[in-house]
């Protein structure tokens, strides 16, 4: 196919499913902004680019590749579990709230046991309270993987050179083990690795959300064959995901080097992001990679309400342009943007740099 056609688009009604209603944020029930809402405001916009609904495949297979089987389980029971449990009735709670976590200064030298009860099982999974799950979750979560996995399969079989995941929950947090800042399964570590599979030579996995992609960074930390990049606010000034992120995180073992993040001030706008979004390019380019994928996520925009950065639509679409102008073969997928009024016009504004 032209390198000249537009992405393709694949999306599914399913990513409508979940709704988390609010999230739990210092102990505090707040109105979450990652709402169902998203997937029509993005997909609003997208009209001059060809479309697929997806209906199936097989993206819990490939995220068996980069999830252990044990998250994924609970992910998949937890809700049907509290539904049918005492939680609704005796606390009113109607979505999974993990309340402990077994981090080191609970459990120390000790072995680290996973209880049956899924009250207390949660946060052996979830690392915030923000991350909540309900009935018709695990049907999103399913539907998102199927999108990333439709994405990288029509890229790795040469059907088009870009394609576009409308992934709802987005995932670029969700760790080998567990899930938590919004994201379940992790969508572009899924595309990543269903590339590999594929025979895609080396990969790179760029991420230009306003918050730093741990999970992506931890599943491939110790891999030389798909490497991370990001440009985001520093997590060190309060931002999520507060731990992880920094510029001195460069990979371990085979993987060392294969790690590169561009840390940013709060109040960053168009130069000096776009500048990082440069310097990623040419790392990419350096590195030999063979093909892309982009955490595309668009809430470092101005007016977003998770904003710390200020990126313009412009800065966006010459994000698109410098990352489509390096010729590789590219799968991109949604993660944040949460400003539904401009939100589709932003992802609009960069996949333009893919045509």
């Amino acid at each position: 196919m032209s390198s000249s056609s537009p992405p393709l688009v694949f999306w599914s009604p399913q990513t409508r499913l979940h709704d988390p209603r609010h999230e739990v944020w210092v102990g505090v029930a707040t109105e979450g902004t990652e709402v169902p809402a998203r997937v029509d405001a993005i997909l609003s916009r997208l009209g001059e680019f060809p479309c697929h609904e997806v209906t199936g495949g097989e993206g819990l297979a490939a995220a068996g590749v980069v999830h252990s089987p044990e998250l994924l389980g609970h992910l998949r029971s937890a809700s049907e579990e509290w539904q049918s449990g005492p939680y609704r009735d005796l606390v009113g709670q109607e979505r999974v709230v993990p309340y402990l976590f077994p981090t080191p200064a609970m459990t120390g030298r000790m072995p680290q046991h996973v209880p049956t009860a899924v009250h207390a099982r949660a946060g052996a999974f979830a690392y915030d309270t923000m991350t909540l799950l309900g009935p018709g979750s695990w049907s999103a979560i399913e539907a998102a993987a199927d999108c990333a996995w439709s994405a990288a399969d029509a890229v790795a079989a040469g059907r088009t050179r870009s394609a576009y995941a409308l992934c709802r929950p987005p995932g670029h947090h969700a760790t080998t083990a567990g899930y938590g800042g919004s994201c379940y399964v992790n969508n572009a570590a899924l595309a990543a690795q269903v590339l590999r599979d594929r025979g895609v030579g080396r990969v790179a996995v760029i991420d230009l959300d306003a918050h730093h992609g741990n999970g992506t960074q931890e599943i491939f930390w110790s891999r030389a064959d798909v490497l991370y990049g990001s440009v985001h606010v520093d997590p060190g000034a309060g931002w999520f995901p507060h731990y992880v992120g920094f510029a001195d995180e460069t990979g371990a073992d085979e993987g060392l080097g294969c790690t590169l993040n561009l840390p940013l001030a709060e109040g960053t706008a168009d130069p000096t992001w776009l500048a990082g979004v440069e310097r990623l390019g040419e790392w990419v380019t350096a590195a030999g990679c063979a093909a892309l994928v982009v955490s595309l996520g668009v809430d470092a925009a101005v007016d977003d309400p998770e904003s710390p950065l200020q990126i313009t639509t412009g800065g966006y679409a010459a994000a698109g342009a410098l990352l489509g102008g390096l010729g590789l073969p590219t799968v991109l997928v949604q993660e944040g943007g949460y400003h539904l009024p401009t939100l589709g016009d932003l992802v609009a504004a960069h996949l333009g740099g893919y045509s």
